[in-house]
């Protein structure tokens, strides 16, 4: 009879013993496990990568403010051009330069009795409808039986003027008289081309028929600025 009372009390711990080890063994009940995940680590993953879920970068956002740099002009990129000064004035709003098409050329004898050399004065009046500006010296040649004969500056100093619309101004041809009795070299024509520009005017000539014929180098005939001769000259 005591022999299975042993017996019985050995199988009633042994049966003990495994339930024990069987409720050790479910997950998420075992003694020693972590409760939480371990943090996630922020260094570089091998190779020297940034690890994926690192520090932000410190780079612009996309849509960030713009930039004050000027925007590119490559392709696909249009520079906006700098605004044109109106029609008929200079990039500083003034009144523009007086063009051949703005002009009336006329001219007329002006020789006083007495003066050592002859005058023409050649008259610029403006008919564009604007104020325009003329300054320097106009091209001027002499048509004559000898060829194209070119006047040279007189070398006064120029002065910028402005030219009203319906106003004029003037400048002076001066050329030497012929009073050796001979026929000379007959003046049969006269071309101006105002200052900076390329298309001339081509006037009858006013004054004497000729010039003397001389053996000094260079032209007789001598031109003034403009303004450089009144209406009145």
């Amino acid at each position: 009879m005591r022999v299975h009372k042993l017996a019985f009390a050995t199988l009633a711990v042994t049966a003990a013993l495994s339930l024990t080890a069987c409720q050790n063994d479910e997950p998420g009940t075992a003694q020693g496990a972590p409760t939480t995940a371990p943090a996630a680590t922020t260094g570089a993953a091998p190779g020297g990568a940034p690890a994926p879920n690192g520090p932000a970068s410190n780079a612009p956002a996309p849509n960030g403010p713009a930039s004050n740099a000027p925007a590119p002009s490559g392709p696909g990129k249009t520079a906006t051009p700098p605004a044109a000064a109106p029609a008929g004035s200079t990039a500083a709003g003034g009144p523009a330069k007086c063009r051949t098409a703005d002009l009336t050329l006329t001219a007329t004898d002006h020789t006083i009795t007495g003066d050592p050399a002859n005058t023409v004065v050649v008259e610029l009046k403006n008919h564009s409808g604007k104020d325009c500006t003329l300054s320097g010296y106009a091209g001027v040649d002499l048509k004559t039986s000898a060829g194209t004969l070119s006047a040279k500056r007189s070398g006064e100093p120029v002065v910028t003027g402005t030219v009203k619309n319906g106003k004029s101004t003037y400048f002076g041809i001066t050329y030497p008289a012929n009073t050796t009795g001979g026929s000379g070299v007959r003046i049969t024509g006269l071309v101006v081309t105002p200052p900076d520009e390329t298309q001339s005017v081509t006037l009858p000539w006013p004054g004497a028929g000729s010039l003397p014929v001389t053996d000094t180098a260079g032209s007789p005939v001598k031109i003034g600025p403009m303004g450089s001769a009144g209406q009145g000259e």
